[in-house]
């Protein structure tokens, strides 16, 4: 995303970025190290192929993921997160620990 298209607010900004559902867990799956699509649309269950790739892409697009295609047949591709990605981190601990507090509130 440029720039130019970013809300002036950070709060905002952060949540263009990551303020999707999939994102979040794809974000979650990921800083657990590389995983190829299959792994990951396992992992989502019940995520679309279709909106897995849309998701990835537009991280890729963001620079949170980097999508990396091996030469083979069938071809393997996998994902892993860049250093924007792996600075998120902080993020996804504390929506993790927020969510667990939470639930003990209930």
């Amino acid at each position: 995303m440029a720039k130019k298209q970013l809300p002036d607010c950070p709060v905002e900004t952060t949540l263009t970025i990551v303020g999707n559902k999939w994102v979040v867990l794809i974000l979650r799956d990921l800083l657990t190290g590389t995983k190829r699509f299959g792994e990951l649309k396992k992992s989502l269950t019940p995520i679309s192929q279709k909106v897995l790739t849309q998701q990835l892409r537009a991280m890729e697009a963001n620079g949170i993921v980097h999508r990396e295609v091996y030469p083979e047949v069938p071809p393997r591709v996998e994902y892993s997160l860049t250093e924007l990605g792996l600075s998120l981190e902080p993020i996804v601990q504390s929506m993790r620990e927020w969510g667990k507090w939470y639930k003990k509130q209930l």
